[in-house]
C-alpha cells in the first residue's frame, strides 16, 4: 500500500485544523480587544485633553473679554502664563489666536517667535470661519509623530473672538497599543505552541487507532489475520476497533474456509483424470487443469484468455452461444497418425440466481479406450460372424446337395460328408477357442503350476513336432545343456508353444528351417522361435496377437486355423507374468519371443 504523504495524513490535518481554529479565534479576540482598547485609550486621551482645554478656554476667555487698563502686551503675558501652567507631557503646544488670525500666545518655548504673527494653519482658519471646533490627527513635521490637533473657537456674546489651538501627543497612545499588541502576539505564540502540542496529543488519540487499523488492513491483504487492533477506549474509535477485530476474526474464518475449499478443488482438479476448462462470461479461458493442458499439449500461459471454441478446435462448427445451449456432449478427435486420441466434451453453464450467464465449464473425458473397445467389439462380432458363416454356408450347401439325392451316389456322398465333418470340427475349435478366451478375459480360470525343467519340457514339445511334421523343414535347437527350473502351468505353456510352432510350420516353405533358442538370466527366461516364412509387413507386426487378425486372410483360411491362437497365447503368457512379442522381416521370416519368470531360488530343491 502506498505511504500517505505528510500533508495528507489525518494527524497533520487534525493538528492544522485545530491550530487554525485556535489562531482564528485568538485573532478575532485580539483584534476586537485591540480595537476596543485603542478606541478606549483614544477616547480617554481626548476626554482628558478636552477637559483641560475647557479650563484653558474659560481662563483665556476671561482674559480676552475683561477690560484692560494696561496695554495689550500685558494680556498676552497673562495668557502666556495661563498656557504655561497647563503644559504637560500629553500637550505638545497650546496657542491662542485672536479673531484677526494673530497668535497671541504659545506654550512652546521654541515657537515664541511666532507670537504676534499671523497664523497660517488651515485648521485655525477653518475654526474662525465656521465658528466650530476642528479636530484632526496629523503628523508633526518636526518629530514625524502623530499628534491630535484640536482648534476650539472662543465665543463671547455670540461672536468668535479667537480660537485655542492645541497640539497633543497622541503618539503615546499608539505606543501603548503597540506594546499591548506585542504582549498579545507573545501570548498568541505561546498559546499556539501549547495548542500545537495539545493538538498533536489529541490527534494521536484519533489517528493512532486508525493507523493500527490501516496496518492491520495491509497485513490482512497479505493474508495475515493474526494481528489485532489495540482498543484504546470505549468511544466511537474504540467501538470501531472492536468491530474491526471482529471483522478480522470473521475474515480469518472465511479465508480459512475458502482456502480449504480452494485446496480441495485444486487437488480434485489436479488429480482427476478428466480435463476441466472454465471460462468467463465472454468465453475466455480462466481456468484449466493439468489433464486438459496435457491433452491440448500447450503451455498454461498460452491457453489463458483464449476463446474456448478456439482452444477445443470447434470454432468452425460452434460459437460460444452454441456451447452454452449445448444439451448433448460432443466428441473431439485429437488423433494423429501415431495413435488415436478421442475425448468427449460435456458443457455446464455457470449461472447466477437471476439467470445471468457467468461462464461455462467444459469437462473433457478420454474415451479413446472406449472407442477402441467398441471398434474391437464390432470387429470381433464381424469376425466371429464371418468365421461361423463360412463353415455353415459350406455345410448347408453340401447338406442340401445330399438332401437332393447326392447321398445315393457312393462316390460323391462320402466326400460331401467328410467336408461337412471337417467344417463341423472347425466350428467346434472356433467355439472352444472363443470360450477359452472368454474364461481368460473374465479370469475364470486357475493356473495349475508346477516346477519343471524348461529345457527338457521344451525339447519334448519340439520332438513331437519334429516327428509329425509333413514338410521338409529343418529344426535348429540352441538350448542350454544345464536344466532351468521354472514354475508354470505345463498345459497352457504347451498350448502356447504348439500355437507358435504350428504357425511357423504353416508359413515355412520346404527346405526352410525353424530355430529354437532359449536363454535365461536371474529374473527371466527368454524363448525365441524363428521361421523362414514369408514374413509380416512392419505395420502389421504388432497386430498379429489381436483376435481374428490375419495378415493374408485368404491364405490363412486356406491353411486352416481360427485366427485366435496367438491371441490365446498372449493371454496365457500374461497370466504367467511374462510377455510375448514378434519381430519380422517381410520375405525373410518371423521371430516370436516370449518371457517367463525365472524361479532360480527353487533350484536347490531339485539338485
Amino acid at each position: 500500500m502506498q505511504k500517505v504523504g505528510f500533508f495528507k495524513s489525518v494527524q497533520v490535518k487534525v493538528v492544522l485544523i485545530y491550530v487554525l481554529l485556535i489562531l482564528i479565534a485568538m485573532q478575532i479576540m485580539g483584534l476586537y480587544f485591540a480595537n476596543r482598547l485603542e478606541a478606549t485609550l483614544i477616547d480617554n486621551f481626548e476626554v482628558s485633553i478636552t477637559e483641560r482645554l475647557s479650563l484653558v478656554e474659560f481662563s483665556v476667555k476671561e482674559e480676552m473679554t475683561k477690560p484692560h487698563t494696561e496695554d495689550e502686551a500685558s494680556m498676552e503675558s497673562n495668557i502666556k502664563d495661563i498656557l504655561s501652567g497647563l503644559s504637560s507631557e500629553d500637550i505638545r503646544e497650546i496657542r491662542v489666536v485672536d479673531s484677526h488670525n494673530r497668535i497671541l500666545a504659545t506654550s512652546d518655548s521654541s515657537s515664541q517667535s511666532l507670537v504676534g504673527q499671523r497664523s497660517t494653519d488651515a485648521q485655525v482658519n477653518q475654526a474662525l470661519t465656521t465658528s466650530s471646533q476642528v479636530v484632526k490627527i496629523a503628523i508633526d513635521g518636526k518629530t514625524d509623530k502623530r499628534v491630535w490637533v484640536v482648534v476650539k473657537p472662543i465665543q463671547s456674546q455670540g461672536k468668535t473672538i479667537g480660537v485655542i489651538y492645541v497640539k497633543s501627543n497622541i503618539e503615546s497612545v499608539f505606543e501603548q497599543m503597540a506594546t499591548i499588541n506585542k504582549i498579545l502576539a507573545g501570548g498568541t505564540a505561546i498559546a499556539l505552541i501549547i495548542t500545537i502540542v495539545l493538538g498533536i496529543f489529541i490527534s494521536k488519540t484519533i489517528t493512532k487507532p486508525i493507523s493500527d487499523m490501516r496496518r492491520q488492513a495491509v497485513a490482512m491483504a497479505k493474508g495475515n489475520f493474526s494481528r489485532k487492533v489495540k482498543v484504546y477506549g470505549n468511544d466511537e474509535i474504540g467501538q470501531l476497533a472492536v468491530s474491526f477485530n471482529h471483522l478480522t476474526n470473521r475474515l480469518q474464518e472465511a479465508h480459512s474456509t475458502t482456502e480449504g475449499e480452494r485446496r480441495k478443488l485444486a487437488s480434485v482438479l489436479t488429480n482427476m483424470t478428466d480435463g476441466v476448462i472454465a471460462t468467463d462470461r465472454k468465453g475466455k479461458v480462466i481456468l484449466i487443469n493439468t489433464p486438459a493442458q496435457r491433452l491440448l499439449e500447450v503451455e498454461h500461459n498460452e491457453l489463458m484468455g483464449r476463446p474456448i471454441t478456439e482452444v477445443l478446435g470447434v470454432d468452425e462448427d460452434y460459437s460460444f452461444e452454441d456451447l452454452i445451449h449445448m444439451q448433448n456432449s460432443i466428441n473431439l478427435d485429437f488423433s494423429s497418425n501415431e495413435r488415436p486420441y478421442i475425448w468427449r466434451a460435456n458443457f455446464s453453464v455457470i449461472q447466477k440466481e437471476t439467470g445471468f450467464v457467468n461462464g461455462l465449464i467444459a469437462v473433457l473425458h478420454d474415451i479413446t479406450e472406449q472407442e477402441k473397445i467398441e471398434m474391437e467389439r464390432r470387429e470381433f462380432v464381424s469376425n466371429v460372424s464371418h468365421e461361423l458363416r463360412t463353415p455353415l454356408t459350406t455345410m448347408r450347401s453340401y447338406l442340401e446337395a445330399l438332401a437332393e439325392g447326392a447321398w445315393e451316389d457312393k462316390e460323391i456322398a462320402p466326400t460331401f460328408l467328410n467336408v461337412t465333418r471337417t467344417e463341423t470340427e472347425r466350428m467346434i475349435r472356433l467355439v472352444s477357442d472363443l470360450l477359452q478366451l472368454s474364461r481368460m478375459d473374465s479370469r475364470e480360470y486357475e493356473l495349475n503350476t508346477d516346477f519343471v525343467d524348461f529345457v527338457k519340457f521344451f525339447n519334448r514339445i519340439i520332438n513331437r513336432f519334429e516327428m509329425s511334421k509333413s514338410k521338409e523343414v529343418k529344426f535348429i535347437r540352441e538350448l542350454p545343456k544345464q536344466p532351468i527350473y521354472v514354475e508354470i502351468d505345463t498345459d497352457k505353456i504347451t498350448q502356447v508353444i504348439d500355437n507358435i510352432i504350428s504357425n511357423a510350420l504353416k508359413y515355412s516353405p520346404d527346405g526352410g528351417y525353424i530355430r529354437f533358442k532359449l536363454t535365461s538370466d536371474e529374473e527371466t527366461i527368454l524363448v525365441e522361435i524363428k521361421d523362414t516364412g514369408m514374413g509380416i509387413p512392419p505395420e502389421n507386426v504388432d497386430r498379429i496377437f489381436d483376435r481374428f487378425y490375419r495378415v493374408d486372410k485368404a491364405r490363412a483360411r486356406s491353411m486352416g486355423g481360427t485366427g485366435l491362437g496367438l491371441a490365446i497365447s498372449r493371454e496365457m503368457i500374461n497370466a504367467h507374468g511374462g510377455r510375448i512379442w514378434a519381430k519380422s522381416v517381410e520375405g525373410k521370416g518371423t521371430s516370436i519371443f516370449f518371457t517367463l519368470p525365472n524361479n532360480a531360488e527353487e533350484d536347490g530343491e531339485w539338485d
